[in-house]
């Protein structure tokens, strides 16, 4: 089988394609053959060597992928040969809050990513895909949107709160569409009018670019009469997060999600003095990713895919995302569609 690997050293100049032998399946495990897989920013600090300098080497990279069980290991009564399927970000991750275990089963980290023809993944570490959804559909599904599902869901998100977005990635594009779902007023920024204009289309409230409005914070407050948003979908980091501070209101919460403008310093005073509740969201549980698809189902939802590239082009998927004109989700078709 082909598959996509980090290896001779970090950096996506090191990314290569590599033939493997294929797997197969123990007991308890589910062999996938693999249809679509979609990118991460996660993934990008993996390949540079950012995510776990100590990584071993070689590592196939991806943690979402979506496809067609090929066979079961013994003792799996739940999957079948022919089952459409999406593997889960945490394979040990089944429900309730995060242990130390579950945190140590991300695919495309600790474990071997989806990149590749065929997969073994857990029995317990797959979905069951709804009829109508696509493999590249679905692909986009396992780290962003149950992300953004987690981060909303734990706050409370509903009628009569307010949410501000950071940028229109994956993880904001579908926070933007779960949050719409379950009635919540939706804020965003972003560094592009025409990205603003596309988001605003799809149902955010109010939108700001934050190159032109590089105090975004106290538009935030001024968009809710000085109050502050309910909620922040910190996808920034360390260089965004004083403004996200200051733009939720006393007792609001911030979900600390990524870290795209890299590493920093950060005084928390401000969050003390506000009771502000910053919350680190690390994707989720299987029945989180249950939910997802539920409300994906119920409220016709479709994942924005900004662009596809072939499995043999994945290379340039991973310096697309890197430059950060996409909206929404980046996929790797990885073999024949449906």
């Amino acid at each position: 089988m082909k598959v996509l690997v980090i290896r001779d050293g970090f950096g996506l100049d090191n990314l290569a394609h590599a033939d493997r032998p294929d797997p197969t399946p123990g007991p308890g495990q589910v062999l996938v053959r693999v249809r679509a897989a979609s990118l991460n920013y996660r993934d990008l600090l993996v390949a540079k060597g950012q995510y776990n300098p100590r990584l071993a080497l070689p590592r196939i990279l991806g943690s979402d992928g979506a496809g067609v069980v090929a066979a079961v290991g013994a003792g799996v009564t739940n999957w079948k040969a022919g089952d459409r399927v999406a593997g889960c970000f945490f394979q040990n991750w089944a429900d309730g809050p995060i242990t130390d275990a579950a945190a140590k089963s991300a695919l495309g980290g600790d474990r071997d990513g989806a990149l590749a023809e065929l997969v073994v993944l857990d029995a317990g570490g797959l979905v069951a895909l709804p009829a109508g959804l696509s493999f590249e559909q679905a692909a986009t599904l396992p780290c962003a949107a149950v992300t953004a599902w987690h981060a909303l869901t734990a706050a409370g998100c509903g009628p009569g709160t307010t949410v501000l977005l950071q940028g229109t990635g994956g993880v904001s594009i579908f926070a933007l569409q779960f949050a719409k779902a379950l009635g919540a007023r939706v804020l965003i920024t972003s560094g592009h009018d025409d990205k603003l204009a596309r988001a605003l289309g799809m149902g955010a409230d109010a939108g700001v670019n934050y190159r032109t409005t590089p105090d975004w914070d106290k538009w935030a407050k001024a968009q809710t009469g000085g109050v502050g948003v309910d909620l922040v979908i910190e996808v920034g980091g360390a260089g965004t997060l004083e403004r996200s501070a200051k733009a939720v209101k006393v007792g609001g919460r911030i979900a600390l999600i990524g870290v795209l403008t890299g590493a920093g310093t950060f005084n928390p005073l401000g969050l003390l003095m506000r009771a502000v509740t910053v919350q680190g969201i690390y994707v989720g549980s299987r029945a989180m990713f249950e939910a997802v698809l539920e409300t994906v189902v119920a409220k016709g939802i479709e994942p924005v895919i900004d662009r596809v590239f072939p499995f043999d082009r994945a290379a340039e998927g991973f310096r697309h995302l890197e430059s950060g004109t996409h909206f929404g989700k980046v996929v790797v078709r990885v073999g024949d569609g449906e």
